[in-house]
């Protein structure tokens, strides 16, 4: 995280454009995790109110992201191993759930994080016109 190879990769944004986003079905994504068990999983993650720091949180988003994007790759490389070494049909099913368990979240951290970053813009700038 000290490094300028963070201040990268904290910015990644594989879809850039919310329609794309939709299309691949990132909203149906976001409404399970709201409303199951995955809420659950990473508390650090969540705004209770107005004064939450939202560059606590994106910083935490960007280490989640890139858990599950060095997830994805580990796990990719197994369920092409395990296509071409044993059976197609297992390493579609592990990649399948791959997409569904590491990339969509990932996906979805990353449209978080442009939200976070237009309020964060807002917030400055409302600081900025007080002064």
């Amino acid at each position: 995280m000290k490094t300028g190879y963070y201040h990268k990769i904290s910015n990644l944004n594989f879809i850039e454009n919310k329609k794309q986003n939709k299309n691949i079905g990132i909203e149906y994504f976001k409404w399970i995790v709201k409303n199951s068990f995955f809420k659950f999983f990473n508390p650090k993650i969540k705004v209770d109110n107005k004064k939450t720091d939202l560059t606590e949180i994106r910083k935490e988003m960007t280490i989640a992201e890139i858990s599950h994007l060095i997830a994805f790759i580990f796990v990719t490389v197994i369920a092409l191993y395990m296509s071409i070494s044993h059976n197609y049909l297992f390493g579609l099913t592990i990649m399948i759930v791959n997409i569904l368990m590491n990339l969509y979240p990932s996906l979805l951290q990353q449209e978080n994080k442009r939200r976070i970053d237009k309020i964060i813009k807002r917030q400055r700038k409302t600081v900025a016109n007080k002064i």
